[in-house]
């Protein structure tokens, strides 16, 4: 099943209005997205965060981005990103969840500056997100147990749709919902995917990019086993 819900770009808005054009922002997650983009720019020249390109425009190209992840689905409250890099939009749904009672966030990230940043942002910050710095391959074991069970799995700007199915199998399949950022080629990872997994799919266009769109995948199932996708160890 495919559906598509269209919305209004947000244009070229700056700072704080780029995020508010995705979903409404009380007076503190205002004070932390405000602190956030400031230790992004601090830590930059050392981590190699984000593209050095897109700094100037960190606020609409990765701040209210990321926050189209929460504004998707926002009834989730435990969340597990994947591929967490600067931490868009990990740390963005952290920042929207850190009032919310329940609410929480783990940021699966490989490279170890990154996740260095991830966890000094989220003790400034005091978000209630964790940080598992291994490669996404380990983290199923890891996170085995019950108390690790979600509501929604986010990534971005990470792997085609039938990898990321294959990445986020162990949660998409007991009841978590896929929210992935994807880009103009999404039409053939989506036939690609078809030819391995049975999903349900609503497509939200990007407000960012217009050809960009924000991917629900719920109702995963695997249909083979030989032909799909190698994992690799990219994050």
């Amino acid at each position: 099943m495919v559906g598509k819900a269209n919305k209004t770009m947000a244009g070229d808005s700056d700072g704080l209005d780029a995020v508010r054009a995705i979903l409404p922002l009380d007076a503190a997650m205002e004070a932390r997205f405000t602190a956030y983009v400031e230790l992004v720019r601090k830590w930059q020249p050392v981590k190699n965060l984000v593209a050095p390109s897109t700094l100037p425009d960190i606020w609409r190209r990765h701040v209210a981005d990321g926050a189209q992840a929460f504004a998707a689905l926002p009834a989730a409250k435990r969340w597990l990103d994947l591929g967490s890099g600067a931490g868009f939009p990990g740390l963005v749904t952290a920042i929207l969840l850190a009032d919310i009672e329940g609410g929480s966030v783990t940021l699966v990230e490989s490279n170890g500056r990154k996740a260095a940043f991830l966890q000094a942002v989220a003790r400034e910050l005091k978000l209630p997100a964790r940080v598992v710095s291994d490669r996404i391959e380990s983290i199923p074991e890891r996170l085995a147990d019950p108390d690790n069970r979600f509501d929604a799995v986010s990534a971005r700007a990470l792997a085609s749709l039938d990898k990321l199915l294959a990445y986020a199998e162990p949660w998409l399949t007991t009841g978590a919902t896929g929210v992935f950022h994807k880009g103009q080629d999404f039409d053939a990872e989506r036939r690609q995917a078809a030819l391995a997994w049975s999903f349900d799919l609503v497509e939200q266009q990007s407000r960012i990019e217009p050809d960009s769109r924000i991917v629900l995948v719920d109702h995963v199932r695997r249909l083979l086993t030989a032909g799909l996708p190698k994992q690799d160890a990219r994050r």
